[in-house]
């Protein structure tokens, strides 16, 4: 086989691999723009129990992010840095987070627990190395946590300007070693002010089986809330102690230490129970107690939003028009991918034959 023929082939399964691909991220996006526009916006103030969708602006809760390529604050952050050659690549950071967040619009604000969610946020930032290995200007690596207070405190700030702090895992390896061919680097975030568009279910706070679970989201295919009851044994055992009355429904009694505002962050608005061999955390004083009760407070009855049991919550950056339009364009390229995949399969069934006369 001559050179030639094996270059032909090649491209042929590599545009029948590739075209592939933008079909099905194609109709992926076709079906989340339909179901972007088969839902009507729905005013916070008036929301109601089931299926909504909602759009405002992000506001931070108890916590916010910071992400990993540029530093900046946010609910919501992907992060990939690819590095390598013409013939080998490698991918040396893929990273996804979210916290709990709030949504506004101009008639209140609402609590979004996102584990479990469909994110359609587009990248912010992408861009490569440039020549010897110059890093491009916007690159900014965290080197700090990746989790922050919502509301740090002054002399939290001050500290934070006075200490030098090494990297973490990947991104530590990534500003310390030389790379081993070009990078390329891709940030997708949502931060605080952010117009954002959310289908997902609402209901009463205390109606979330795990609430601490259910505010943080890491990685992809990483469940929700409701994940754990499709576990035929989990769900049988829950029904059984709801039958029984053993089921605790209190959040505060279901959740032992870590329903106090505070606790998690060492300054609990009240005492704790301990081991008594434990040291106990200074308690918050009233001005701190009385911000953190406010900040981490959320009545049993509120309407949240997070997912449902059937299907998971989309969390889309901008408004429903936007995010319509979006989801229409990649299902054109989708389309577009159908036709180089079928174009390169009749290459290569052509080539194989010796239709080609390669």
């Amino acid at each position: 086989m001559s050179d030639l023929s094996t270059f032909v082939l090649g491209g042929s399964v590599a545009g029948i691999g590739g075209g592939l691909y933008l079909l099905v991220n194609g109709f992926g996006g076709y079906r989340r723009a339909g179901r972007v526009a088969d839902t009507a916006t729905s005013r916070i103030a008036t929301l109601a129990v089931g299926e909504v969708r909602v759009t405002g602006r992000v506001e931070p809760a108890e916590l916010t992010l910071v992400s990993p390529l540029q530093s900046r604050t946010c609910v919501y952050y992907r992060a990939r840095v690819r590095e390598g050659d013409d013939r080998h690549e490698r991918t040396v950071l893929d990273e996804e987070r979210a916290v709990g967040f709030r949504v506004r619009d101009d008639t209140g604000s609402l609590r979004v627990f996102p584990r479990g969610s469909a994110w359609d946020v587009p990248s912010t930032f992408k861009d490569a190395d440039g020549f010897g290995g110059v890093r491009p200007p916007g690159l900014d690596l965290r080197r700090g946590p990746a989790f922050e207070p919502a509301t740090p405190e002054r002399e939290d700030l001050v500290a934070r300007l006075l200490t030098v702090r090494p990297g973490h895992g990947a991104l530590d390896s990534i500003a310390g070693r030389a790379s081993a061919g070009r990078r390329e680097y891709e940030e997708a975030r949502l931060g605080p002010g952010d117009v954002v568009t959310i289908i997902g279910t609402a209901l009463p706070f205390d109606q979330l089986p795990d609430p601490a679970g259910a505010d943080l989201s890491e990685g992809e295919g990483s469940g929700g809330p409701l994940a754990a009851t499709d576990d035929p044994e989990i769900a049988a055992d829950l029904a059984a102690a709801r039958a029984a009355g053993t089921l605790e429904t209190d959040p505060a009694e279901a959740w032992g230490n870590a329903a106090i505002p505070g606790f998690g962050i060492g300054a609990p608005v009240r005492p704790p129970e301990l081991d008594p061999e434990a040291i106990p955390p200074a308690l918050a004083d009233a001005a701190t107690a009385e911000r953190y009760e406010r900040t981490f407070e959320i009545d049993p009855g509120e309407l949240v939003l997070a997912i449902g049991p059937d299907r998971p919550m989309l969390v889309s950056a901008g408004p429903p028009a936007a995010v319509v339009n979006r989801g229409q364009e990649r299902f054109l390229v989708g389309l577009a991918g159908a036709v180089l995949a079928i174009a390169s399969g009749i290459v290569l069934a052509m080539g194989l034959s010796g239709g080609l006369g390669l």
